[in-house]
């Protein structure tokens, strides 16, 4: 009846008919804007055909549709609020035509259904999902909310809040839950599904079930009275603005969506949806936010290629057993690879299982079976000797950050493996150069920096020497993405990639503090901005005496603008006085454990009198806008200087190293995200203005070459 390029039509016995999606030359099913015009057409021809009972809409793939095409999202926001809605008004005729046809139709789900997949099967009267299928709305993860219909649809389904919770949230839904709301209507197993679908189809005909009625519950207003309609809008708007905050709008601007629709029919009310979803579609949160969701493809992208060239690890050794040992021993074995733990010491042996052993207890009755749950722990080898080494294929040092102490660790594993086998610095700062003058086969040997807590953290940095083989970088980077990691591959530098641009922005905190700024206005400054957690409240949480050290090899690494010998600062005194955080309880805050044995962060006095001691001008208040730029110019200018001198290949694998390793607010898309957000121009004015703070506020050539010419770092 009809063939596209991803649609095709058919007729089937008994009068009935099949849309089926089979994206060609794809391995899935996405909705791009001529897959849209498609279903257009094959609305069209299903409408006029006048000997169709029934219609089954299918998937030719392993999933049914994974949603919109993302891809296409950058060129078609950059078109005015009008446009854009006026653009999902005609997408959503589509929809209607399917939703309009005249008979029943069945939608069979056989595999993942989200965004735009799941929205074409609500359209239908009735959805038949495989019991390993996976639905939802997850538009609220990329700063958007559902625009084909799914705020009009959903909530008249399943109730407003219900559909509020699901948009809101944005998590995919396993079929029980979706039947239990009557999302879907069924759900049967993978090799049932076809048959199940066609049966119920056959009833719908036969007028067993009330297809008709089950439309106009679509189509109508939503069936609240003023009272049930003022609850649930009105609590669900308190509870989201609350949890999602001002720098995600989309959720808020959902339910606001759905509420003014509520009243009207599906077409007065997929007008009201297309004039919302274009104001939230120009925000810079869903431009940042789509934007991560594409770097986030180039990481898998990067992996996948690593991937190819990789040698196979099938045994892992990790050599020091202490939190950060146990830690990796644990996502080693938890996501597949068997590990051999090393240490000298019993006791330090008994600290690296005992992490292990909590990290997999807490999963126990939640995402592990007590079963699995042993498989990990019996995947761990604790050794004192190294006499199963010659089996491994990676090993990842992870001693005290010490020279002197790795060295000698490094020539004497390098000696105990067998040749070919990697071997991997888990270090923070220390140069993988210096490092591999005490192996014998440098080409082997890199940095894979673990952040903490290891099992928390997604980001694993990669860092390469001057003499370290492509195999060699490519077999750990494909160790780390089996542990579940990203791995972002940088080039030797003192502070590597993530380190080096964090202690800049710590270093305009300090000078901050010097010039009289209060540390709990700078937190909350920088809380608000979106960090999850102010700079001297992430000091106290990475460790004073640890980033006091980091400190020392940046300042001799990069003496011109990170020198720590200018003044004597806050993070100085308070290392002196061994306030070394929330590890000895004392820190710019004191901390006291809660029931659960978790830190509970409190205000001390004495840290007011520590930072006045130090500070070079009385205690004020400065602007929101001036704490800001003081703290985050010199990150920019440091991610800048990271791109220009080749540490990191692209400014998407800078920000993600920035959004996965230290937290920064994911809703402004990374440093570089957010000066193509502020535009290059006014970076410069801003650094024109603190040019008296010295080397750390002066642009680099790049950014200059940049605003004279308009670019940006991430063209739309």
């Amino acid at each position: 009846m009809y063939q596209g390029q991803s649609i095709r039509v058919s007729k089937l016995d008994g009068g009935l008919a099949e849309l089926c999606f089979d994206r060609q030359n794809d391995a899935i099913n996405k909705f791009d804007a001529a897959t849209v015009k498609e279903l257009g057409e094959a609305g069209a021809v299903l409408a006029k055909a006048g000997d169709i009972k029934g219609l089954i809409v299918t998937s030719a793939k392993d999933v049914f549709i994974v949603g919109a095409d993302i891809t296409e999202f950058g060129s078609k926001f950059q078109a005015s609020e009008e446009e854009i809605a006026g653009w999902t008004v005609e997408s959503n005729k589509v929809f209607s035509a399917i939703e309009d046809l005249p008979f029943p139709t069945v939608t069979v789900i056989n595999g993942v259904a989200l965004g735009g997949g799941f929205e074409m099967a609500l359209s239908t009267d009735y959805r038949v999902a495989s019991a390993t299928a996976q639905v939802g709305l997850p538009e609220a993860k990329l700063g958007l909310f559902p625009g084909f219909g799914g705020t009009v649809r959903l909530p008249r389904l399943i109730g407003a809040d219900n559909a509020i919770e699901w948009i809101a949230g944005g998590e995919p839904v396993k079929p029980d839950a979706a039947l239990k709301v009557h999302a879907v209507d069924a759900v049967v197993a993978p090799e049932k599904l076809r048959a199940a679908a066609l049966k119920l189809l056959e009833q719908a005909i036969a007028g067993k079930y009330d297809w008709k009625a089950r439309r106009a519950q679509k189509t109508g207003p939503l069936k609240l009275d003023m009272m049930e309609s003022m609850m649930v809008f009105e609590t669900a708007k308190g509870f989201i603005a609350g949890k999602a905050g001002k720098n995600y709008p989309a959720p808020l601007a959902a339910v606001t969506a759905i509420q003014k629709a509520a009243g009207k029919s599906r077409d007065e009310a997929l007008k009201i949806e297309g004039q919302a979803f274009a104001k939230i579609a120009k925000t810079t949160a869903a431009d940042a936010l789509i934007g991560l969701f594409l770097n986030d493809q180039l990481l898998k992208k990067k992996a996948k290629a690593a991937g190819k060239i990789a040698k196979p690890v099938k045994q892992a050794a990790v050599l020091g057993a202490g939190i950060m040992g146990g830690g990796i021993a644990y996502q080693s074995a938890s996501k597949g690879t068997p590990i051999i733990m090393k240490d000298i010491a019993d006791k330090a042996l008994d600290l690296g299982m005992s992490e292990a052993n909590k990290l997999v207890s807490k999963q126990v009755g939640k995402k592990l079976t007590p079963e699995k749950a042993g498989k990990i722990l019996a995947a761990i080898r604790p050794t004192l000797n190294y006499g199963d080494f010659q089996t491994v294929d990676i090993v990842v040092e992870a001693v005290v950050e010490n020279p002197k102490i790795k060295k000698s660790v490094l020539a004497e594993v390098e000696s105990q493996v067998k040749p070919g086998t990697i071997i991997a610095s888990n270090t923070s700062s220390i140069s993988i150069d210096e490092l591999a003058t005490a192996v014998k086969a440098p080409e082997n040997f890199l940095g894979m920096h673990f952040f903490n807590p290891v099992h928390r953290m997604p980001l694993v940095e990669v860092i390469y020497g001057e003499k370290t083989s492509k195999e060699a970088i490519a077999t750990t980077v494909a160790y780390a993405t089996a542990m579940g990691k990203n791995a972002i591959v940088v080039k030797n530098c003192p502070g590597f990639l993530v380190n080096r641009i964090l202690f800049p922005y710590f270093g305009g905190w300090s000078a901050l503090l010097r010039d009289g700024g209060d540390y709990l206005q700078i937190d909350k400054v920088m809380e608000g901005f979106g960090w999850p957690m102010g700079p001297s409240y992430l000091q106290d949480v990475v460790g004073i005496d640890t980033s006091h050290h980091v400190g020392d090899v940046l300042a001799e690494g990069y003496p011109d603008r990170m020198s720590n010998k200018e003044f004597k600062s806050a993070l100085d005194v308070m290392y002196e006085n061994k306030r070394f955080g929330q590890k000895n309880g004392i820190g710019f805050f004191k901390y006291e454990t809660d029931p659960k044995g978790k830190p509970v962060k409190k205000i001390d006095p004495e840290t007011e009198q520590l930072i006045a001691s130090v500070a070079k001008a009385p205690k004020k208040e400065f602007t929101e806008a001036e704490i800001i730029d003081r703290l985050m110019l010199p990150m920019i200018i440091e991610t800048v200087r990271c791109l220009d001198e080749g540490i990191v290949e692209t400014p998407t694998e800078a920000d993600m190293g920035l959004i996965l390793g230290i937290g920064f607010p994911p809703f402004r898309g990374g440093a570089l995200k957010y000066a193509d957000t502020i535009g290059m121009k006014t970076i410069l004015e801003k650094a024109a203005q603190y040019a008296h703070l010295g080397k750390l506020y002066e642009p680099t050539e790049s950014m200059k070459k940049m605003a004279a010419e308009g670019k940006t770092y991430f063209p739309k």
